[in-house]
């Protein structure tokens, strides 16, 4: 048997995309190359990779059990390439993943300070919602992930990272905002501005806030912090948010956040596959995010 590093390429990326002209296209290939390579491997494994639906390619039992050696024998290969193409005691490219409030808050912070430290420049930032930073790194699309939802899913390893404080925001002259003292009571039939699902900050809202309100409203879903932020801030509702989010708005006085006898307090987590090679850069990194608060008292600001 003689499996090229070139299949296993090929293989790794039909596995994210899902099919083959997206494959083809981020490979630069053409569809045939793509699927000549990907037929001579299951070949020469002697076993289908994928199951056929249409024109989508769903890796099966096999490819699942291939998709993490493969990975590493890839990151493997990279790192004998780049070993004389970079000064510095780490070399490669890292692929960080992070939810919407830390990458937005927090990353660009963590970042700079790796930089500063490693000497290491080569990074990669994905920003979306939990759900698909989870999804990326099942998928090894992603080295590690950086996220404020609450994750359950056997093939991370989640370790708790920073601490966090969620919010209730809304417009100055929002009657509750009048209000000299409030209860849970008040926010009773109120309009809510909330992120979109699979998102960490909505997975808050609905598993710590809403199970003790008996009335309230979706007034909008919208699935970007700044757009929530801003409709607050023009009196369509009331939203949850993270302080470090809502920081600013406060500062310019578009928002205010209402004191409520509520622990807000929340966790966020650091992300990688328990199956993924971890190069000595990526141990680096990982070691870095874990000492990082230690150092930093408030990393908006510092």
């Amino acid at each position: 048997m003689n499996i090229a590093l070139r299949q296993l390429k090929v293989f790794v990326t039909v596995a994210q995309e899902l099919t083959i002209t997206a494959a083809a296209e981020k490979l630069f290939l053409s569809k045939p190359a793509v699927s000549m390579a990907l037929s001579e491997l299951e070949k020469q494994l002697g076993h289908k990779l994928f199951d056929r639906n249409n024109n989508r390619l769903l890796i099966n039992d096999q490819g699942r059990r291939l998709l993490p050696l493969a990975d590493e024998l890839l990151a493997r290969s990279q790192d004998i390439e780049q070993l004389f193409c970079q000064e510095g005691p780490v070399t490669g490219k890292l692929k960080i993943g992070s939810s919407d409030t830390v990458g937005n808050q927090v990353t660009p912070f963590l970042l700079r300070d790796f930089r500063a430290e490693s000497g290491h420049t080569d990074q990669s930032l994905f920003i979306s919602n939990t759900a698909q930073i989870c999804q990326m790194l099942t998928e090894f699309e992603l080295d590690v992930g950086l996220v404020e939802g609450k994750v359950h899913l056997k093939e991370l390893h989640a370790i708790p990272w920073l601490g966090d404080e969620m919010v209730v925001a809304c417009h100055p002259a929002h009657p509750l905002a009048q209000s000299p003292s409030l209860t849970l009571a008040d926010l009773e039939h109120s309009h809510w501005i909330l992120r979109e699902p699979g998102s960490g900050t909505r997975e808050y809202f609905l598993s710590r806030l809403s199970p003790r309100l008996e009335h309230w409203h979706q007034a909008f879903e919208l699935n970007n912090t700044e757009a929530i932020i801003n409709c607050a801030a023009a009196g369509l509702g009331i939203t949850c948010l993270s302080r470090r989010a809502v920081s600013h708005a406060v500062k310019d006085q578009r928002l205010v956040i209402l004191d409520l006898p509520l622990d807000m307090q929340r966790q966020y987590w650091l992300l990688y596959h328990r199956e993924k090679y971890q190069s000595p850069l990526l141990k680096l990194f990982l070691a870095f995010c874990q000492r990082w608060p230690d150092k930093v008292s408030d990393p908006v600001i510092t």
